[in-house]
């Protein structure tokens, strides 16, 4: 039995074994990761998309509301909205938009799942003379 158990015969297989244990660990902790990067840059081009629609249509209002209505259709994101100024801005008033969505980011299902806010903050200048 002594001879048995000091024998190194087989050892190659159970490294082989831990090693796939371990790789498959790590691609189940990124396939449950990465969706969150994904999220942070479509909300990152959501924030972008809005303050351009407000830089061209020179205020905040039923245009951005309409535009916002329409990404939230496309990105499948309901980020809650914040802007610096409302209502018509002049021309080169700075104003900045910003956007806040919680997620959750899950490890293994439900255990280790615990919710994160990501936040997009994006600015600009209105590009519209009201007189």
């Amino acid at each position: 039995m002594q001879k048995l158990l000091r024998s190194q015969c087989g050892e190659g297989y159970v490294d082989v074994a831990v090693l796939v244990l371990c790789v498959m660990l790590v691609i189940a902790v990124g396939v449950s990761v990465l969706p969150v990067f994904i999220s942070k840059n479509k909300l990152d081009i959501y924030a972008s998309e809005l303050c351009r629609e407000a830089e061209v249509a020179g205020g905040v209002g039923t245009e951005t509301t309409r535009r916002a209505q329409i990404l939230t259709e496309q990105t499948g994101l309901k980020p809650d909205i914040s802007w610096s100024q409302t209502g018509k801005i002049q021309l080169n008033e700075e104003f900045t938009v910003t956007l806040t969505m919680q997620t959750d980011i899950g490890i293994f299902g439900g255990f280790g799942s615990f919710p994160i806010t990501l936040a997009a903050k994006s600015s600009g200048k209105s590009e519209v003379y009201w007189k």
